[in-house]
């Protein structure tokens, strides 16, 4: 029936209230034919049985909604319980009231509403509920038995029952919240271990097919090396030849080492037997090493913090993921970049501020994973910020993007890192 629909939970939940109506209506033609024909009593049945079909029109209506691909709201669902707590009361006031043994079914909405709902709706529903007994108590058509001989001890019942109700409103209104949000947390954090399965199956994935690759390169450049120097001593009169040779020799060396490097860093060790260093040195090494592979880049280097100046784990790993945030910053602003630094003794906070066009509301929600990029094609393939993440919150850092705020314009790069508690 409902096939076609959206799987939000609150639409999937008015779905379960729409079957749950249907068998309270069920139950309820069934009661009255037994009160009616078997038990013979005089009540109010046109009242009653209006009711009945005014509820019956509602899940009519509710089925209709449902057809339609509208969002479900808490508002709509907690109106749609609303609804059968004051039908419910109304067949209650022709029935008896709070002398009615169906009174305990105002516990049902309100455990939805616990259960569905967040915690204000829920204390909302325990109020509305509580007032309703409390006005039935008082306001009600009696059933047609002579409670008169019991006198007092058929009103202590009745207030014993008004209180075990309050008491068990209260109780489920607190305890089922508290388990609805345990568990919406407990849902949260699976997602996101999820999400960091898919990660790391992704970064294996990316290490594997970089590692073969690495593997496949070795041999051409072997072979090209081999021939390059066979060239080179047989055209040794041409020194122009020589010095074109002697370019692409030098180029084939840098692949070979870079080659070379990418496997030495797939099999690094572990982090905590990696070595420090302090702060300011990694960094200006960094971006020393940056500004050789980007010499055209102008950029600013602000550093501020305690000293002496605290260690930062010295590893292959992090220095490139902050050269891939450097690449990503310089691809955005070629103009000028502004490098902020600051730490103390817990943490590193640096700052990489372009003058770029800024991030657009996608990127700004889709950063970071893999193979998304915002360069036009063939200028990237989207996995530099993607892995510099990854690794960055490997070492128990965090990476966000945002939009500067002013009018110069351009993106933040905001980069927190961990550094090496000194022992005292």
């Amino acid at each position: 029936m409902f096939s076609d629909l959206s799987q939000s939970p609150l639409r999937k939940n008015l779905q379960r209230l729409f079957l749950l109506r249907n068998i309270v209506i069920a139950a309820q033609c069934l009661t009255f034919g037994l009160a009616y024909w078997i038990l013979e009593m005089n009540l109010p049945w046109t009242e009653m049985v209006a009711v009945a079909v005014l509820l019956a029109v509602l899940n009519l209506a509710t089925w209709l909604r449902l057809r339609r691909k509208w969002p479900v709201s808490s508002v709509e669902f907690f109106g749609q319980l609303v609804m059968d707590v004051f039908a419910l009361s109304a067949l209650l006031y022709f029935s008896g009231g709070s002398t009615n043994p169906f009174i305990s079914l105002y516990l049902l909405p309100l455990t939805i509403a616990a259960a569905a709902l967040p915690w204000a709706y829920t204390w909302v529903m325990a109020a509305i509920t509580i007032s309703c007994y409390t006005l039935l108590l008082f306001y009600y058509v009696p059933l047609p038995h002579d409670h008169d001989e019991h006198g007092s001890e058929f009103i202590m019942h009745v207030s014993g029952m008004w209180l075990a109700f309050v008491l068990s409103t209260v109780l489920i209104a607190w305890f089922v919240v508290k388990m609805g949000i345990s568990i919406r947390e407990r849902d949260k954090d699976l997602a996101l271990a999820r999400e960091q399965a898919l990660r790391n199956e992704q970064i294996i994935a990316l290490g594997t097919l970089a590692a073969g690759a690495a593997h496949e390169l070795g041999t051409p450049l072997a072979t090209m090396a081999v021939v390059t120097g066979e060239l080179q001593h047989e055209h040794t009169e041409n020194s122009e030849f020589q010095n074109n040779i002697r370019i692409l020799r030098d180029q084939i060396s840098h692949c070979k080492r870079t080659l070379t490097q990418l496997l030495a860093d797939a099999g690094q060790a572990r982090a905590e037997d990696v070595s420090g260093q302090a702060v300011d040195s990694f960094l200006r090494q960094v971006l020393d090493k940056w500004q050789l592979m980007r010499p055209s880049v102008k950029f600013t280097y602000q550093a501020s913090g305690v000293e002496p100046p605290p260690q930062i784990l010295n590893t292959q790993l992090l220095s490139q993921s902050i050269l891939n945030l450097l690449n990503n910053a310089a691809d955005a602003s070629l103009q000028h970049i502004e490098v902020e630094v600051k730490w103390n003794h817990h943490e590193l906070h640096l700052q990489i501020l372009d003058h770029g066009e800024g991030l657009s509301g996608e990127a700004v929600q889709r950063a970071g994973q893999a193979f998304f990029t915002t360069k036009p094609g063939g200028q990237g393939f989207g996995i530099g910020l993607f892995l510099a993440n990854a690794n960055i919150e490997r070492f128990g850092g965090s990476v966000r993007l945002m939009n500067r705020e002013g009018r110069d314009g351009g993106a933040c790069t905001e980069v927190i890192l961990p550094l090496i508690q000194q022992s005292i």
